[in-house]
């Protein structure tokens, strides 16, 4: 829906409220039309069940509303006396109109003053998880949400098996657009393997569905910096369009809302308005080579020939800590293939008395690649050459016709909600022809260190800021595999120059030290 609608829906559930509910008010003291004011009614109702005004900010919060919701139900019920079990169940079970009996029908009168304490240690206990729930789930919305590193793609600054704290604030955290939803999952609900929101994914029925209808249209706080080039960077991917990443089919319509979309990590290397080329495997911006931050490390792939039979694969791997992203695998004509080696591993590598040669696997200029963006004939990119490729930028306006209409229409349809036709040599843009296009928002180009063993945007094209989530600011754990801990890793910053030094020290220094002042102090309290 759109803002209007949404508004005007919220219009409507005020008047249900004010209908089922004015009673009420005047039984607690209150007057009839402060049931029937939009927000002020919320912060009379907070009076009347004895709860802090500020709950009802967080009725106004997607997913958060949803746990609140039937909190303010139960707890108007026992504002006026209805305290048992089934008054619990029929306040929940009918979305809250249960007060519409208690409003019309019910012999009640008002509790004031009533106690807030659970009266069973049950209660106590729902009471402490609901809440719980609750804050964490504004956390991890607007704040800090954990995220885990899945692919070698970043490898060297980010590897398999961080867990990261991802900043929301630092871009501007993102309003939920999935209104119906399980709070802290993202797409799916773990161990049962099904959807976590409520939304219909059936093409032919998406866009009338009543559930679909239900989504929030974009919005976004302010945010306090802007997204820089070469910053790692969370969003969902754009081309999302399957149940997994086997599947891969970029040019489908998406099937899933924004903000369930697969979250990816990956480098941002060109921002709105650059101009991008790849040029045997390396990134230029505005015609300059990408310089990357020291603590990253681009990967390629290689075939190494060894001199003699006596070639161990996987302790050269470890002696020159050469990245196996996707295994080391003997080849044809006696030599191996790396997936993924560094410049700087390379360069020591190259030298190892067994070693006979080192020739790079890199794609040829001019050889079209067709799973590489933009997945027409006419461009003839892979992952090694491509471009030059401008990144649209929010109010620029560029040409349009047949020729680059491939690079845009993505983003002229999918990103930005036109209609987009073609008629012989002419371009419809709603229905209009279009010559020129203004762009409506910004977009980014990302991509993995990892050059040859990474689905990026090479693949799947630009990644306009409506998907971006957030920043990746902090390794609070890591594991290499299921068993071991990389313990040097652990408390480590994701951005900054020379090697991440490891605050996991200090971290138990100041935890323990908290810890042991709590206990004296609380000692020092009972002694008087």
């Amino acid at each position: 829906m759109t803002l209007t609608q949404w508004f005007i829906f919220i219009l409507i559930i005020q008047v249900i409220h004010g209908l089922g509910t004015w009673k009420l008010y005047t039984k607690a003291g209150r007057q009839a039309w402060e049931a029937f004011v939009p927000v002020y009614n919320g912060v009379v109702l907070m009076k009347i069940i004895n709860r802090p005004w500020w709950w009802v900010i967080l009725l106004f919060l997607p997913i958060v509303n949803l746990i609140m919701f039937p909190v303010v139900w139960v707890e108007t019920a026992r504002s006026f006396g209805k305290n048992m079990p089934v008054d619990t169940f029929l306040a929940i079970i009918t979305f809250g109109l249960y007060n519409y009996y208690l409003n019309y029908i019910a012999d009640i009168s008002y509790v004031e003053g009533r106690s807030l304490q659970p009266k069973t240690s049950g209660g106590d206990w729902v009471s402490s998880i609901l809440f719980a729930i609750v804050a964490a789930t504004i956390v991890h919305t607007y704040f800090i949400q954990p995220f885990t590193i899945p692919s070698s793609s970043l490898e060297k600054s980010l590897l398999v098996g961080d867990f990261l704290f991802v900043s929301k604030f630092h871009y501007g955290a993102r309003i939920p657009m999935t209104t119906v939803a399980a709070p802290m999952v993202h797409d799916t609900i773990p161990k049962l393997g099904t959807k976590s929101y409520l939304f219909n994914d059936h093409f032919e029925e998406r866009k009338t569905s009543w559930v679909n209808k239900l989504q929030l249209p974009y919005l976004r706080f302010p945010g306090f910096e802007k997204i820089d080039r070469n910053e790692i960077v969370v969003f969902n991917q754009p081309a999302d369009t399957l149940l997994n990443m086997n599947d891969f089919h970029p040019d489908r319509n998406y099937y899933k809302p924004i903000d369930k979309k697969t979250n990816l990590v990956k480098r941002c290397v060109a921002v709105a308005g650059d101009s991008l080329e790849v040029r045997n495997g390396y990134v230029y911006i505005n015609g300059k080579k990408n310089e990357l931050p020291d603590r990253a490390h681009l990967q390629f792939s290689y075939h190494v020939k060894p001199k003699t039979n006596q070639f161990n694969p996987k302790y050269i791997k470890e002696r020159y800590d050469i990245t196996d992203g996707f295994g080391i695998m003997p080849n044809t004509n006696n030599t191996y293939y790396f997936s993924a080696i560094s410049d700087e591993a390379l360069a020591k590598f190259k030298n190892h008395p067994n070693v006979a040669g080192i020739t790079p696997v890199k794609k040829k200029k001019g050889v079209r690649d067709p799973g590489i963006f933009p997945h027409d004939p006419n461009y003839n990119w892979n992952v090694d050459f491509f471009g030059p490729l401008y990144i649209p930028e929010e109010g620029k306006t560029i040409d349009i016709n047949l020729e680059v209409l491939p690079l845009y229409k993505r983003v002229i349809s999918e990103y930005e909600g036109n209609t987009l036709q073609v008629k012989g040599n002419q371009i419809l843009i709603n229905g209009e022809v279009a010559n020129t296009y203004t762009f409506k928002q910004n977009y980014y180009w990302m991509m993995g260190d990892n050059r040859h063993n990474s689905i990026d945007a090479r693949a799947w094209g630009f990644v306009p800021f409506d998907h971006v989530v957030g920043k990746p600011v902090f390794i609070w754990m890591s594991w290499d595999g299921l068993k071991n801990p990389r313990w040097e890793r652990f408390f480590t910053t994701v951005s900054g120059s020379g090697k991440a030094s490891s605050y996991f020290i200090p971290f138990l220094v100041l935890l323990f030290g908290w810890i042991g002042f709590n206990k004296w102090k609380k000692r020092k309290k009972a002694n008087g």
